[in-house]
């Protein structure tokens, strides 16, 4: 890994350092300082000219102020001049912005996407991006991975397949809980989800038999927990005995922590560390996609296939699933 420099922003250090374990480099020194009028300045500590910087940072609360700081610290990498700078943002929270479905309202992936350009990005690497059209809002190379292999992993050997059944929030999520339930060999089912506001929303059906059955419900993103604490709702109506949860992206804000710790229904929560892990929560089961990203960056690095990694994992390449919605 010669010629390779990592830095870390400040949303999740943790992570950047798994990273480089995996990589076998130090992760690079770096410092944001705050003036008195409340602006930014990044500094990198090392040299990078002509070397591959990768820059990994987390889009999570405080949001603005996580863009802000790596949009600072890809300008200073271009103005260093690096060879190629790789935005590494494990969660991409403005993907939610991805359509325009009311009048005047602005198209935040798009912009985020632009910016990150502008500042002198010439590659991103994300995982589980919310909306597959996200991908398509950079004008850069985008390397897109996934965590579904990792969580079907936790799930694979625990389970009685002939008693299990995963079950998706929404029908927008139903490409990749198929794909998920085919890795762990057992029925689909979605729930029919219309929000109401950003945290609140009503799921009105399931379509796909859980009765009976215990379900995985996958999500790409918890945030407040509305959304998952409605299907259970539904899945309790439905006769399902029970439900573990599992998703990419634990962001866990507001009172998703007591909601979902406390839910009688729910047997476990499975999330990635993708964002830092809520304090308070000893029972959350967190794997890692270190290993992943340090995979991923590896084969940039080398100009190896990206996408091959996930080969029989990625929705994007997944044969169709004949009489599955």
């Amino acid at each position: 890994m010669r010629n390779i420099v990592v830095f870390s922003g400040s949303a999740h250090p943790g992570l950047a350092g798994q990273i480089c374990a995996h990589l076998g480099v130090e992760v690079a020194p770096s410092r944001v300082k705050r003036f008195s009028n409340d602006c930014l300045e990044a500094r990198l500590g090392e040299n990078c000219r002509q070397r591959d910087v990768y820059i990994i940072q987390p889009l999570v609360p405080p949001t603005q102020e996580h863009l802000m700081e790596l949009l600072l610290m890809i300008d200073a990498a271009r103005g260093a001049s690096a060879a190629q700078i790789t935005a590494v943002m494990p969660h991409f929270a403005y993907a939610r912005s991805d359509k325009k479905d009311a009048s005047r309202i602005s198209l935040g992936g798009r912009l985020v996407a632009d910016l990150l350009t502008t500042a002198g990005a010439n590659r991103v690497l994300t995982m589980t991006l919310h909306a597959p059209q996200v991908h398509g809002f950079f004008s850069v190379p985008v390397d897109h991975l996934t965590a579904l292999g990792v969580l079907a992993e936790h799930f694979r050997g625990r389970i009685n397949t002939e008693e299990t059944v995963v079950v998706s929030p929404d029908l927008g999520n139903a490409k990749s809980a198929t794909v998920f339930a085919r890795l762990l060999g057992v029925p689909v089912a979605a729930g029919s989800k219309q929000r109401l506001t950003d945290d609140r929303v009503v799921i009105d059906a399931i379509v796909g038999d859980v009765a009976g059955k215990r379900a995985i419900v996958l999500d790409d993103e918890i945030a407040t927990g509305g959304s998952i604490v409605e299907l259970l709702e539904r899945l309790r109506e439905e006769g399902c005995v029970e439900a573990a949860v599992a998703c990419t992206h634990g962001l866990f804000t507001g009172r998703a922590v007591p909601r979902l710790s406390q839910h009688p229904m729910i047997s476990e929560v499975v999330t990635t560390d993708t964002v830092p892990a809520p304090e308070g929560w000893p029972e959350l089961r967190v794997r890692s996609i270190s290993g992943l990203f340090a995979e991923a960056i590896h084969r940039i690095h080398l100009g190896e296939s990206v996408s091959s990694l996930f080969d029989g994992v990625d929705p994007a390449y997944a044969p169709p699933q004949p009489g599955l919605f």
